[in-house]
């Protein structure tokens, strides 16, 4: 479909701003690892302080690029799905926002007043325009979420027999659990630390704003994931050259997400003594439900992908998967959507070791944790976010891919360098390596005391998946880059690769409006947080005092030093 102009603009600077920035994100990324693999034995480099790194790499990749990506990927969905672009004037809104906000969360980060590890998790502290900041990227991504909404509505009126677009039903379902779990956040940010951080209370429960924070913070992976799930549901069997085995497993998953995605944000919680043993187990038990939609998707995916190597002539009980087209230059999307698939199945099975309330007491605050999180944050998330990125520049510019064999090896590249990287920190998670750690300091420095050698190989790895990554980064902005300063070759347009479904499948109400699910939601958010709340207002003692990243002691007020 054609898009108009300002759509167009809309959606390249959605596109173009974070990944800007991703180019700060990407290299403190490998600062990181060379920091942690006992590589530099300082504190800092080039005025860049190892917490400041760690806050830019998380805030940036994290929720920067992710939300502005979400944001984008919707605009370009509900306008090619439903043939209605967003209103101008909530999209302007919303853009400058997320812009502003963003500015003033990277300034107080780049000034070094914001090394909070990426989390609004006191009691680390952050200069208010970090807080503030954040909030608008957040109230921004809420105002096109809102006028979403509006345009389904008023579309649903004209169509009331017709299947919503599973893409719509995926977008809608993804923001409203992002609206539903930034609300907490919210509170956390403007009513519990912005005052903290203005001097205007002495301190802060910090019992309570970590699972207001875990409430959001759980909950954020699926807003990370969905848009790749989409992706899974509605391009990749059209790219593998079949069809979707079916749709309707689509819905079902989208709308278990909707119900379970939410109230499981306490299992990052279960070493915390203020929240009760039996709502730890509730939860863990939520969180091992939310693993079924996956499951379904990987069935529903893995058949699709067969059926379409079967058509392409495969045969054998395995050998269909080599006649996919993981190296087809005129398809490339597929190379990236099929790594992060791969990546997504040992970080869908690390992650249920977090989710049990045994196993996590041996992972817990251990480098395990970002390995396993880096398998899907860095696999399906950052691959769809980088090949739809590219494939959206290239339609809305009407140029031609920049160096298209590059694209096509890029996947692949980092899909090694994410195996590599995470490996070499979940073995040394395995053995106790401390997470967000500059061990550079001391437990990988020959000269301190604290100096551990079994940690070395294990680090060691982490630096060369790291570097593998890196490359593969570098090579993306290369690509990313040259083809959005190309010369134009085509029209503006957008034009996804659409699957159509193996089996003509009957419209069933349920899964084709929201109003159940949205209550079932509710009640199931209030039995599994009514009681973790309570216990966080009842269970904690006095308001902690801030504290920097460096520092195991508290910043106390001028009179009591």
């Amino acid at each position: 479909m054609n898009v108009s102009r300002f759509l167009k603009n809309v959606i390249l600077a959605e596109l173009f701003v974070p990944v800007l920035l991703l180019t700060i994100g990407i290299y403190h990324g490998l600062m990181q690892v060379i920091y942690r693999a006992g590589v530099i034995h300082q504190a800092s480099v080039a005025k860049l302080d190892y917490y400041q790194g760690l806050t830019l790499h998380g805030v940036i990749n994290a929720v920067v690029l992710t939300t502005f990506f979400a944001v984008a990927f919707g605009h370009a969905t509900i306008a090619f799905y439903l043939k209605k672009e967003p209103n101008p004037r909530a999209t302007t809104l919303s853009l400058i926002l997320m812009v502003v906000g963003t500015l003033l969360a990277a300034a107080a980060m780049l000034s070094g007043k914001a090394s909070v590890l990426y989390t609004f998790y006191p009691p680390l502290k952050a200069h208010p325009a970090f807080y503030i900041g954040t909030a608008m990227l957040i109230i921004g991504s809420w105002v096109a979420y809102w006028d979403w909404a509006v345009i389904y509505v008023r579309w649903k009126r004209e169509n009331r027999d017709i299947n919503t677009p599973l893409a719509v039903i995926g977008t809608l379902v993804n923001f409203t659990i992002w609206f539903v779990c930034t609300l907490a956040v919210a509170y956390e940010v403007l009513v519990l630390l912005v005052p903290w951080s203005l001097g205007w209370t002495a301190g802060v429960n910090v019992v309570l704003a970590r699972t207001l924070f875990w409430f959001f913070g759980h909950a954020l992976v699926y807003f990370w994931l969905l848009p790749s799930y989409i992706m899974f549901y509605t391009m990749l069997p059209k790219l593998a050259g079949g069809k979707l085995y079916s749709g309707m497993a689509g819905r079902i998953a989208f709308f278990m997400f909707l119900i379970l995605s939410i109230p499981i944000g306490v299992h990052h919680q279960f070493g915390d003594p203020s929240i009760g043993r039996g709502i730890k187990l509730t939860q863990s038990i939520l969180t091992f439900g939310v693993a079924i939609p996956s499951f379904i998707t990987a069935f529903t995916i893995a058949a699709s992908l067969e059926y379409a190597a079967r058509l392409r002539g495969g045969k054998g009980l395995y050998r269909w998967i080599w006649k996919l087209p993981f190296f087809r230059k005129d398809v490339f999307l597929f190379g990236y959507l099929i790594n992060g698939l791969i990546l997504f199945i040992f970080g869908g099975l690390t992650g249920l070791v977090n989710a049990s309330y045994s196993l996590n007491n041996v992972v817990h605050n251990t480098s395990f944790i970002p390995g396993h999180f880096h398998l899907t944050v860095a696999g399906p998330v950052f691959l769809a976010i980088l090949g739809m990125s590219i494939f959206l520049v290239s339609q809305l510019t009407g140029k031609k891919i920049f160096l298209p064999t590059i694209n096509t090896i890029i996947p692949y590249l980092w899909t090694v360098g994410v195996l590599i990287f995470s490996t070499g920190l979940m073995w040394g998670g395995l053995m106790g390596e401390p997470r967000r750690t500059n061990m550079g300091l001391t437990y990988l420095n020959p000269a301190s005391e604290q100096y551990h050698s079994y940690w070395v190989i294990s680090s060691m790895l982490g630096l060369a998946g790291g570097g593998i990554m890196f490359i593969a980064g570098f090579l993306y902005f290369i690509v990313f880059f040259g083809t959005f300063f190309r010369k134009q070759t085509a029209p503006s347009t957008i034009d996804f690769p659409v699957s159509e479904s193996l089996h003509e499948e009957k419209r069933i109400p349920l899964f084709d409006t929201f109003r159940p699910w949205l209550l079932l939601m509710g009640i199931i958010i209030l039995m599994a947080y009514l009681p973790a709340i309570s216990d966080a207002l009842n269970n904690t003692g006095r308001k902690a005092p801030p504290y920097q990243p460096s520092d195991p002691t508290p910043i106390l007020p001028k009179n009591e030093r």
